[in-house]
């Protein structure tokens, strides 16, 4: 099992390298407007369906860490849920400001469950220093479209 985890990590850092790197695509997200538009909408279901613990917008993908809050009778806001509310409102409305119709988001996600503290550490340190591992900054810190609740 530890081979299996230790394996999707490395298959995830390339596949993220990839999309820091490349020249290619749509880099909507560059754009300041839009930008604004997905942390603006990643800020407004905090506490109705997670909590936040951080983001890092880039040209063309976004991180992001948060909680799930439980809404009733013990059961959690399901990830499948929050992700389709949150693709399905930037989408229409980045289309809506980039004047353009179809495909925004990739069908897909890649989503983790954190198991402790120590992980919840590694992946918010990989989160907020997408920008610096891209060389577009110094600091975290001095990217525009990062976010951490408690740092």
């Amino acid at each position: 099992m530890r081979q299996i985890e230790s394996e999707r990590r490395r298959w995830f850092g390339r596949w993220d390298n990839t999309l820091d790197t490349t020249t290619t695509g749509p880099f909507w997200l560059n754009e300041p407007r839009i930008a604004e538009l997905i942390a603006n909408s990643l800020h407004f279901l905090v506490g109705l369906k997670y909590e936040l613990d951080s983001f890092c917008i880039m040209s063309n993908h976004v991180h992001t860490v948060f909680t799930p809050l439980q809404k009733d009778h013990g059961n959690y806001h399901a990830l499948p849920s929050i992700m389709h509310s949150l693709k399905r409102y930037t989408a229409l409305e980045a289309n809506r400001l980039l004047s353009r119709n179809g495909d925004f988001w990739q069908e897909e996600s890649f989503d983790h469950v954190v198991r402790n503290g120590e992980e919840l550490q590694r992946i918010r340190h990989y989160v907020l220093n997408n920008p610096v591992k891209a060389g577009l900054v110094q600091k975290w810190q001095d990217w525009p479209w990062t976010y951490a609740k408690n740092m």
